[in-house]
């Protein structure tokens, strides 16, 4: 079977969309599966599950692999990691390769021409690959023998020095071991930071941070200066702050990393934003908001004008809100234009432009521009000043739907805060029609958790189930870990939600200068489930625990 014939299969089941077939029925790239996988509607363990029967290959788990012995010895692990391939032997001593992509022949020939005699070829996901593969290097360290690299903490001060050591083998080699290791983390950020002989690196995976083993024998300057010189930052700088970009390559595949330096008293910190651009563009239907949420968001998503804001803290999904949000716009019948810092998702048929403050492109001077283009909606990556929440509401009374998003802890806390931007409260009451307010919880890991049930005793001894007002009786579940998840109990994230539909009760409340209590209730009495309120749901769903609600959302 070739790869046309089952992605036709997949069709013929309903898991892959048919403007997926004709780009399945060219000759398959090395990630083939991988970019069909991300297209159907499938879980990976299924999209394996059907892999295996189609091609008449047994399908191996992660249990089996790590139960294995590697035979990884011979073979490039960018390269394994990379084709999804892992050989390894079983106890009888039968020589078996877990493939994730059974359709790319060369590289599954190249593995068993290497491995000589007879070898077993069998069907795992990517996932199971990667994890088996991680067990069996231990993770990236350096030669803890290895003499330190221009010495402990001084180092050279000399940038030309600096330039010759930081592109140096041993440092190169760290640093890409560093990307390969927080890439298969799941990370997000990465930072360095500067200790006074040593540096600290640590990870933030599901929101939270995690410390991994930094590289021996390196300095701590030769990394973060390899770093600067990749995001073609200024080496010889220390003592200002620096931002600056770069594009790296990881398991074979693309992310953009958004840099940004900082002088501190033990030398210069370094924090890493990872951006993956082979990402999923999730549908706005699987953000995973409630039944009247829904409603209230499709129906203001239909009108021809108005403002939509999305709020929460920093790294809280909001563009990936917004972003599926345009997705579901995107037809040929609007002009859809934004601006953003950076441009996160690439979207086909939408123009997007990034700020360069550098050349006097910001916000405002392209929001202004945009007014000249005709279009139908545009999104404003960030209301950060007056004159652009200005422009941005001036759009939205002239006939465009326009949606940005804001720093705020609540929903009703965005109108407060466009006040005290300077905006006037009837013009708020005249152009706003939704507010979103969103976090990202960690989900618990499917593979370990723990359920439970909340009985009077339990209720007793925990005042968190109390608090979120959980009630007797009901089935929960705790975090406990396991290999899957790295231990935490919790793996991947979603969002939780709460929407403040501005009605005429909420807008009358905006006109009379209500606080954000006030205005809240307002939106309560109408309908609407706060932060607690849908992460109280999550919990009862067995999605994530009392302690991960308290973390994120708190009780108001």
């Amino acid at each position: 079977m070739n790869p046309a014939d089952f992605a036709r299969k997949l069709f013929a089941i309903g898991m892959l969309d048919k403007e997926q077939l004709e780009p399945a029925a060219r000759d398959a790239p090395a990630s083939w599966s991988k970019r069909l996988l991300a297209a159907s509607r499938m879980k990976p363990a299924e999209f394996a599950d059907f892999l295996a029967a189609a091609k008449t290959l047994p399908r191996s788990d992660g249990e089996i692999l790590r139960a294995g012995t590697p035979l990884t010895g011979d073979f490039s692990l960018p390269f394994l990691h990379e084709t999804g391939l892992y050989p390894y032997a079983t106890a009888d001593g039968r020589v078996r390769l877990a493939c994730a992509d059974p359709f790319n022949l060369d590289a599954i020939d190249a593995i068993v021409l290497t491995l000589g005699g007879y070898v077993e070829v069998e069907v795992a996901t990517f996932e199971e690959v990667e994890v088996a593969l991680d067990a069996g290097k231990g993770g990236p360290a350096a030669d803890p023998e290895a003499p330190a690299e221009g010495g402990g903490e001084a180092g050279p001060d000399n940038s030309e020095t600096l330039r010759d050591l930081a592109s140096g083998a041993p440092v190169v080699r760290a640093l890409d071991d560093l990307f390969d290791r927080a890439v298969a983390l799941r990370a997000s950020d990465i930072h360095f930071e500067p200790l006074r002989r040593d540096l600290q690196v640590r990870v933030r995976v599901d929101g939270v941070l995690r410390t991994i083993p930094a590289p021996r024998g390196i300095a701590p300057r030769a990394i973060v200066s390899r770093v600067k010189i990749l995001a073609g930052l200024n080496i010889a700088e220390h003592r200002q702050p620096q931002d600056g970009r770069m594009r790296v390559k990881v398991r074979g595949r693309d992310f953009d990393v958004r840099v940004a330096t900082m002088p501190t008293t033990s030398g210069e910190a370094a924090i890493l934003r990872l951006l993956d651009r082979g990402g999923r563009l999730i549908e706005f239907s699987e953000l995973g908001f409630g039944a009247r949420d829904l409603g209230v968001l499709q129906d203001k998503l239909s009108q021809p004008h108005g403002m939509i804001v999305v709020t929460g803290p920093t790294g809280s999904g909001k563009t990936t809100t917004l972003a599926a949000a345009l997705a579901s716009l995107n037809d040929q019948t609007r002009k859809i234009l934004t601006v953003e810092d950076p441009v996160e998702y690439e979207i086909a048929g939408i123009g997007q432009s990034q700020v360069r403050p550098a050349v006097g492109l910001t916000f405002a001077t392209a929001l202004r521009a945009f007014l000249r283009q005709d279009p139908d909606v545009i999104m404003v990556g960030e209301v950060r000043d007056p004159e652009t929440a200005k422009i941005a509401i001036q759009a939205a009374l002239t006939g465009h739907l326009v949606m940005t998003t804001l720093h705020t802890n609540t929903a009703a806390a965005a109108i407060t805060r466009l006040v005290d931007i300077g905006v006037e409260r009837y013009l708020i009451a005249s152009t706003l029609t939704t507010v979103i307010g969103q976090r990202l919880i960690r989900m618990l890991c499917p593979d370990c958790r723990r359920p439970f049930t909340a009985t009077a005793a339990e209720l007793e001894r925990n005042p968190r189930l109390v608090g979120l007002k959980i009630p007797a009786g009901a089935e929960l579940h705790a975090p406990v870990g396991c290999e899957r998840c790295g231990g935490t109990g919790y793996r991947g994230r979603r969002a939780i939600y709460e929407v403040l539909d501005i009605s005429e009760p909420v807008r009358k409340e905006i006109l009379a200068g209500a606080d954000d209590a006030v205005i809240e209730r307002a939106g309560i009495a109408q309908g609407m489930s706060t932060l607690v309120d849908d992460g109280r749901s999550r919990c009862l769903e067995g999605v994530t625990s009392v302690d991960e609600v308290f973390r994120v959302a708190g009780i108001r």
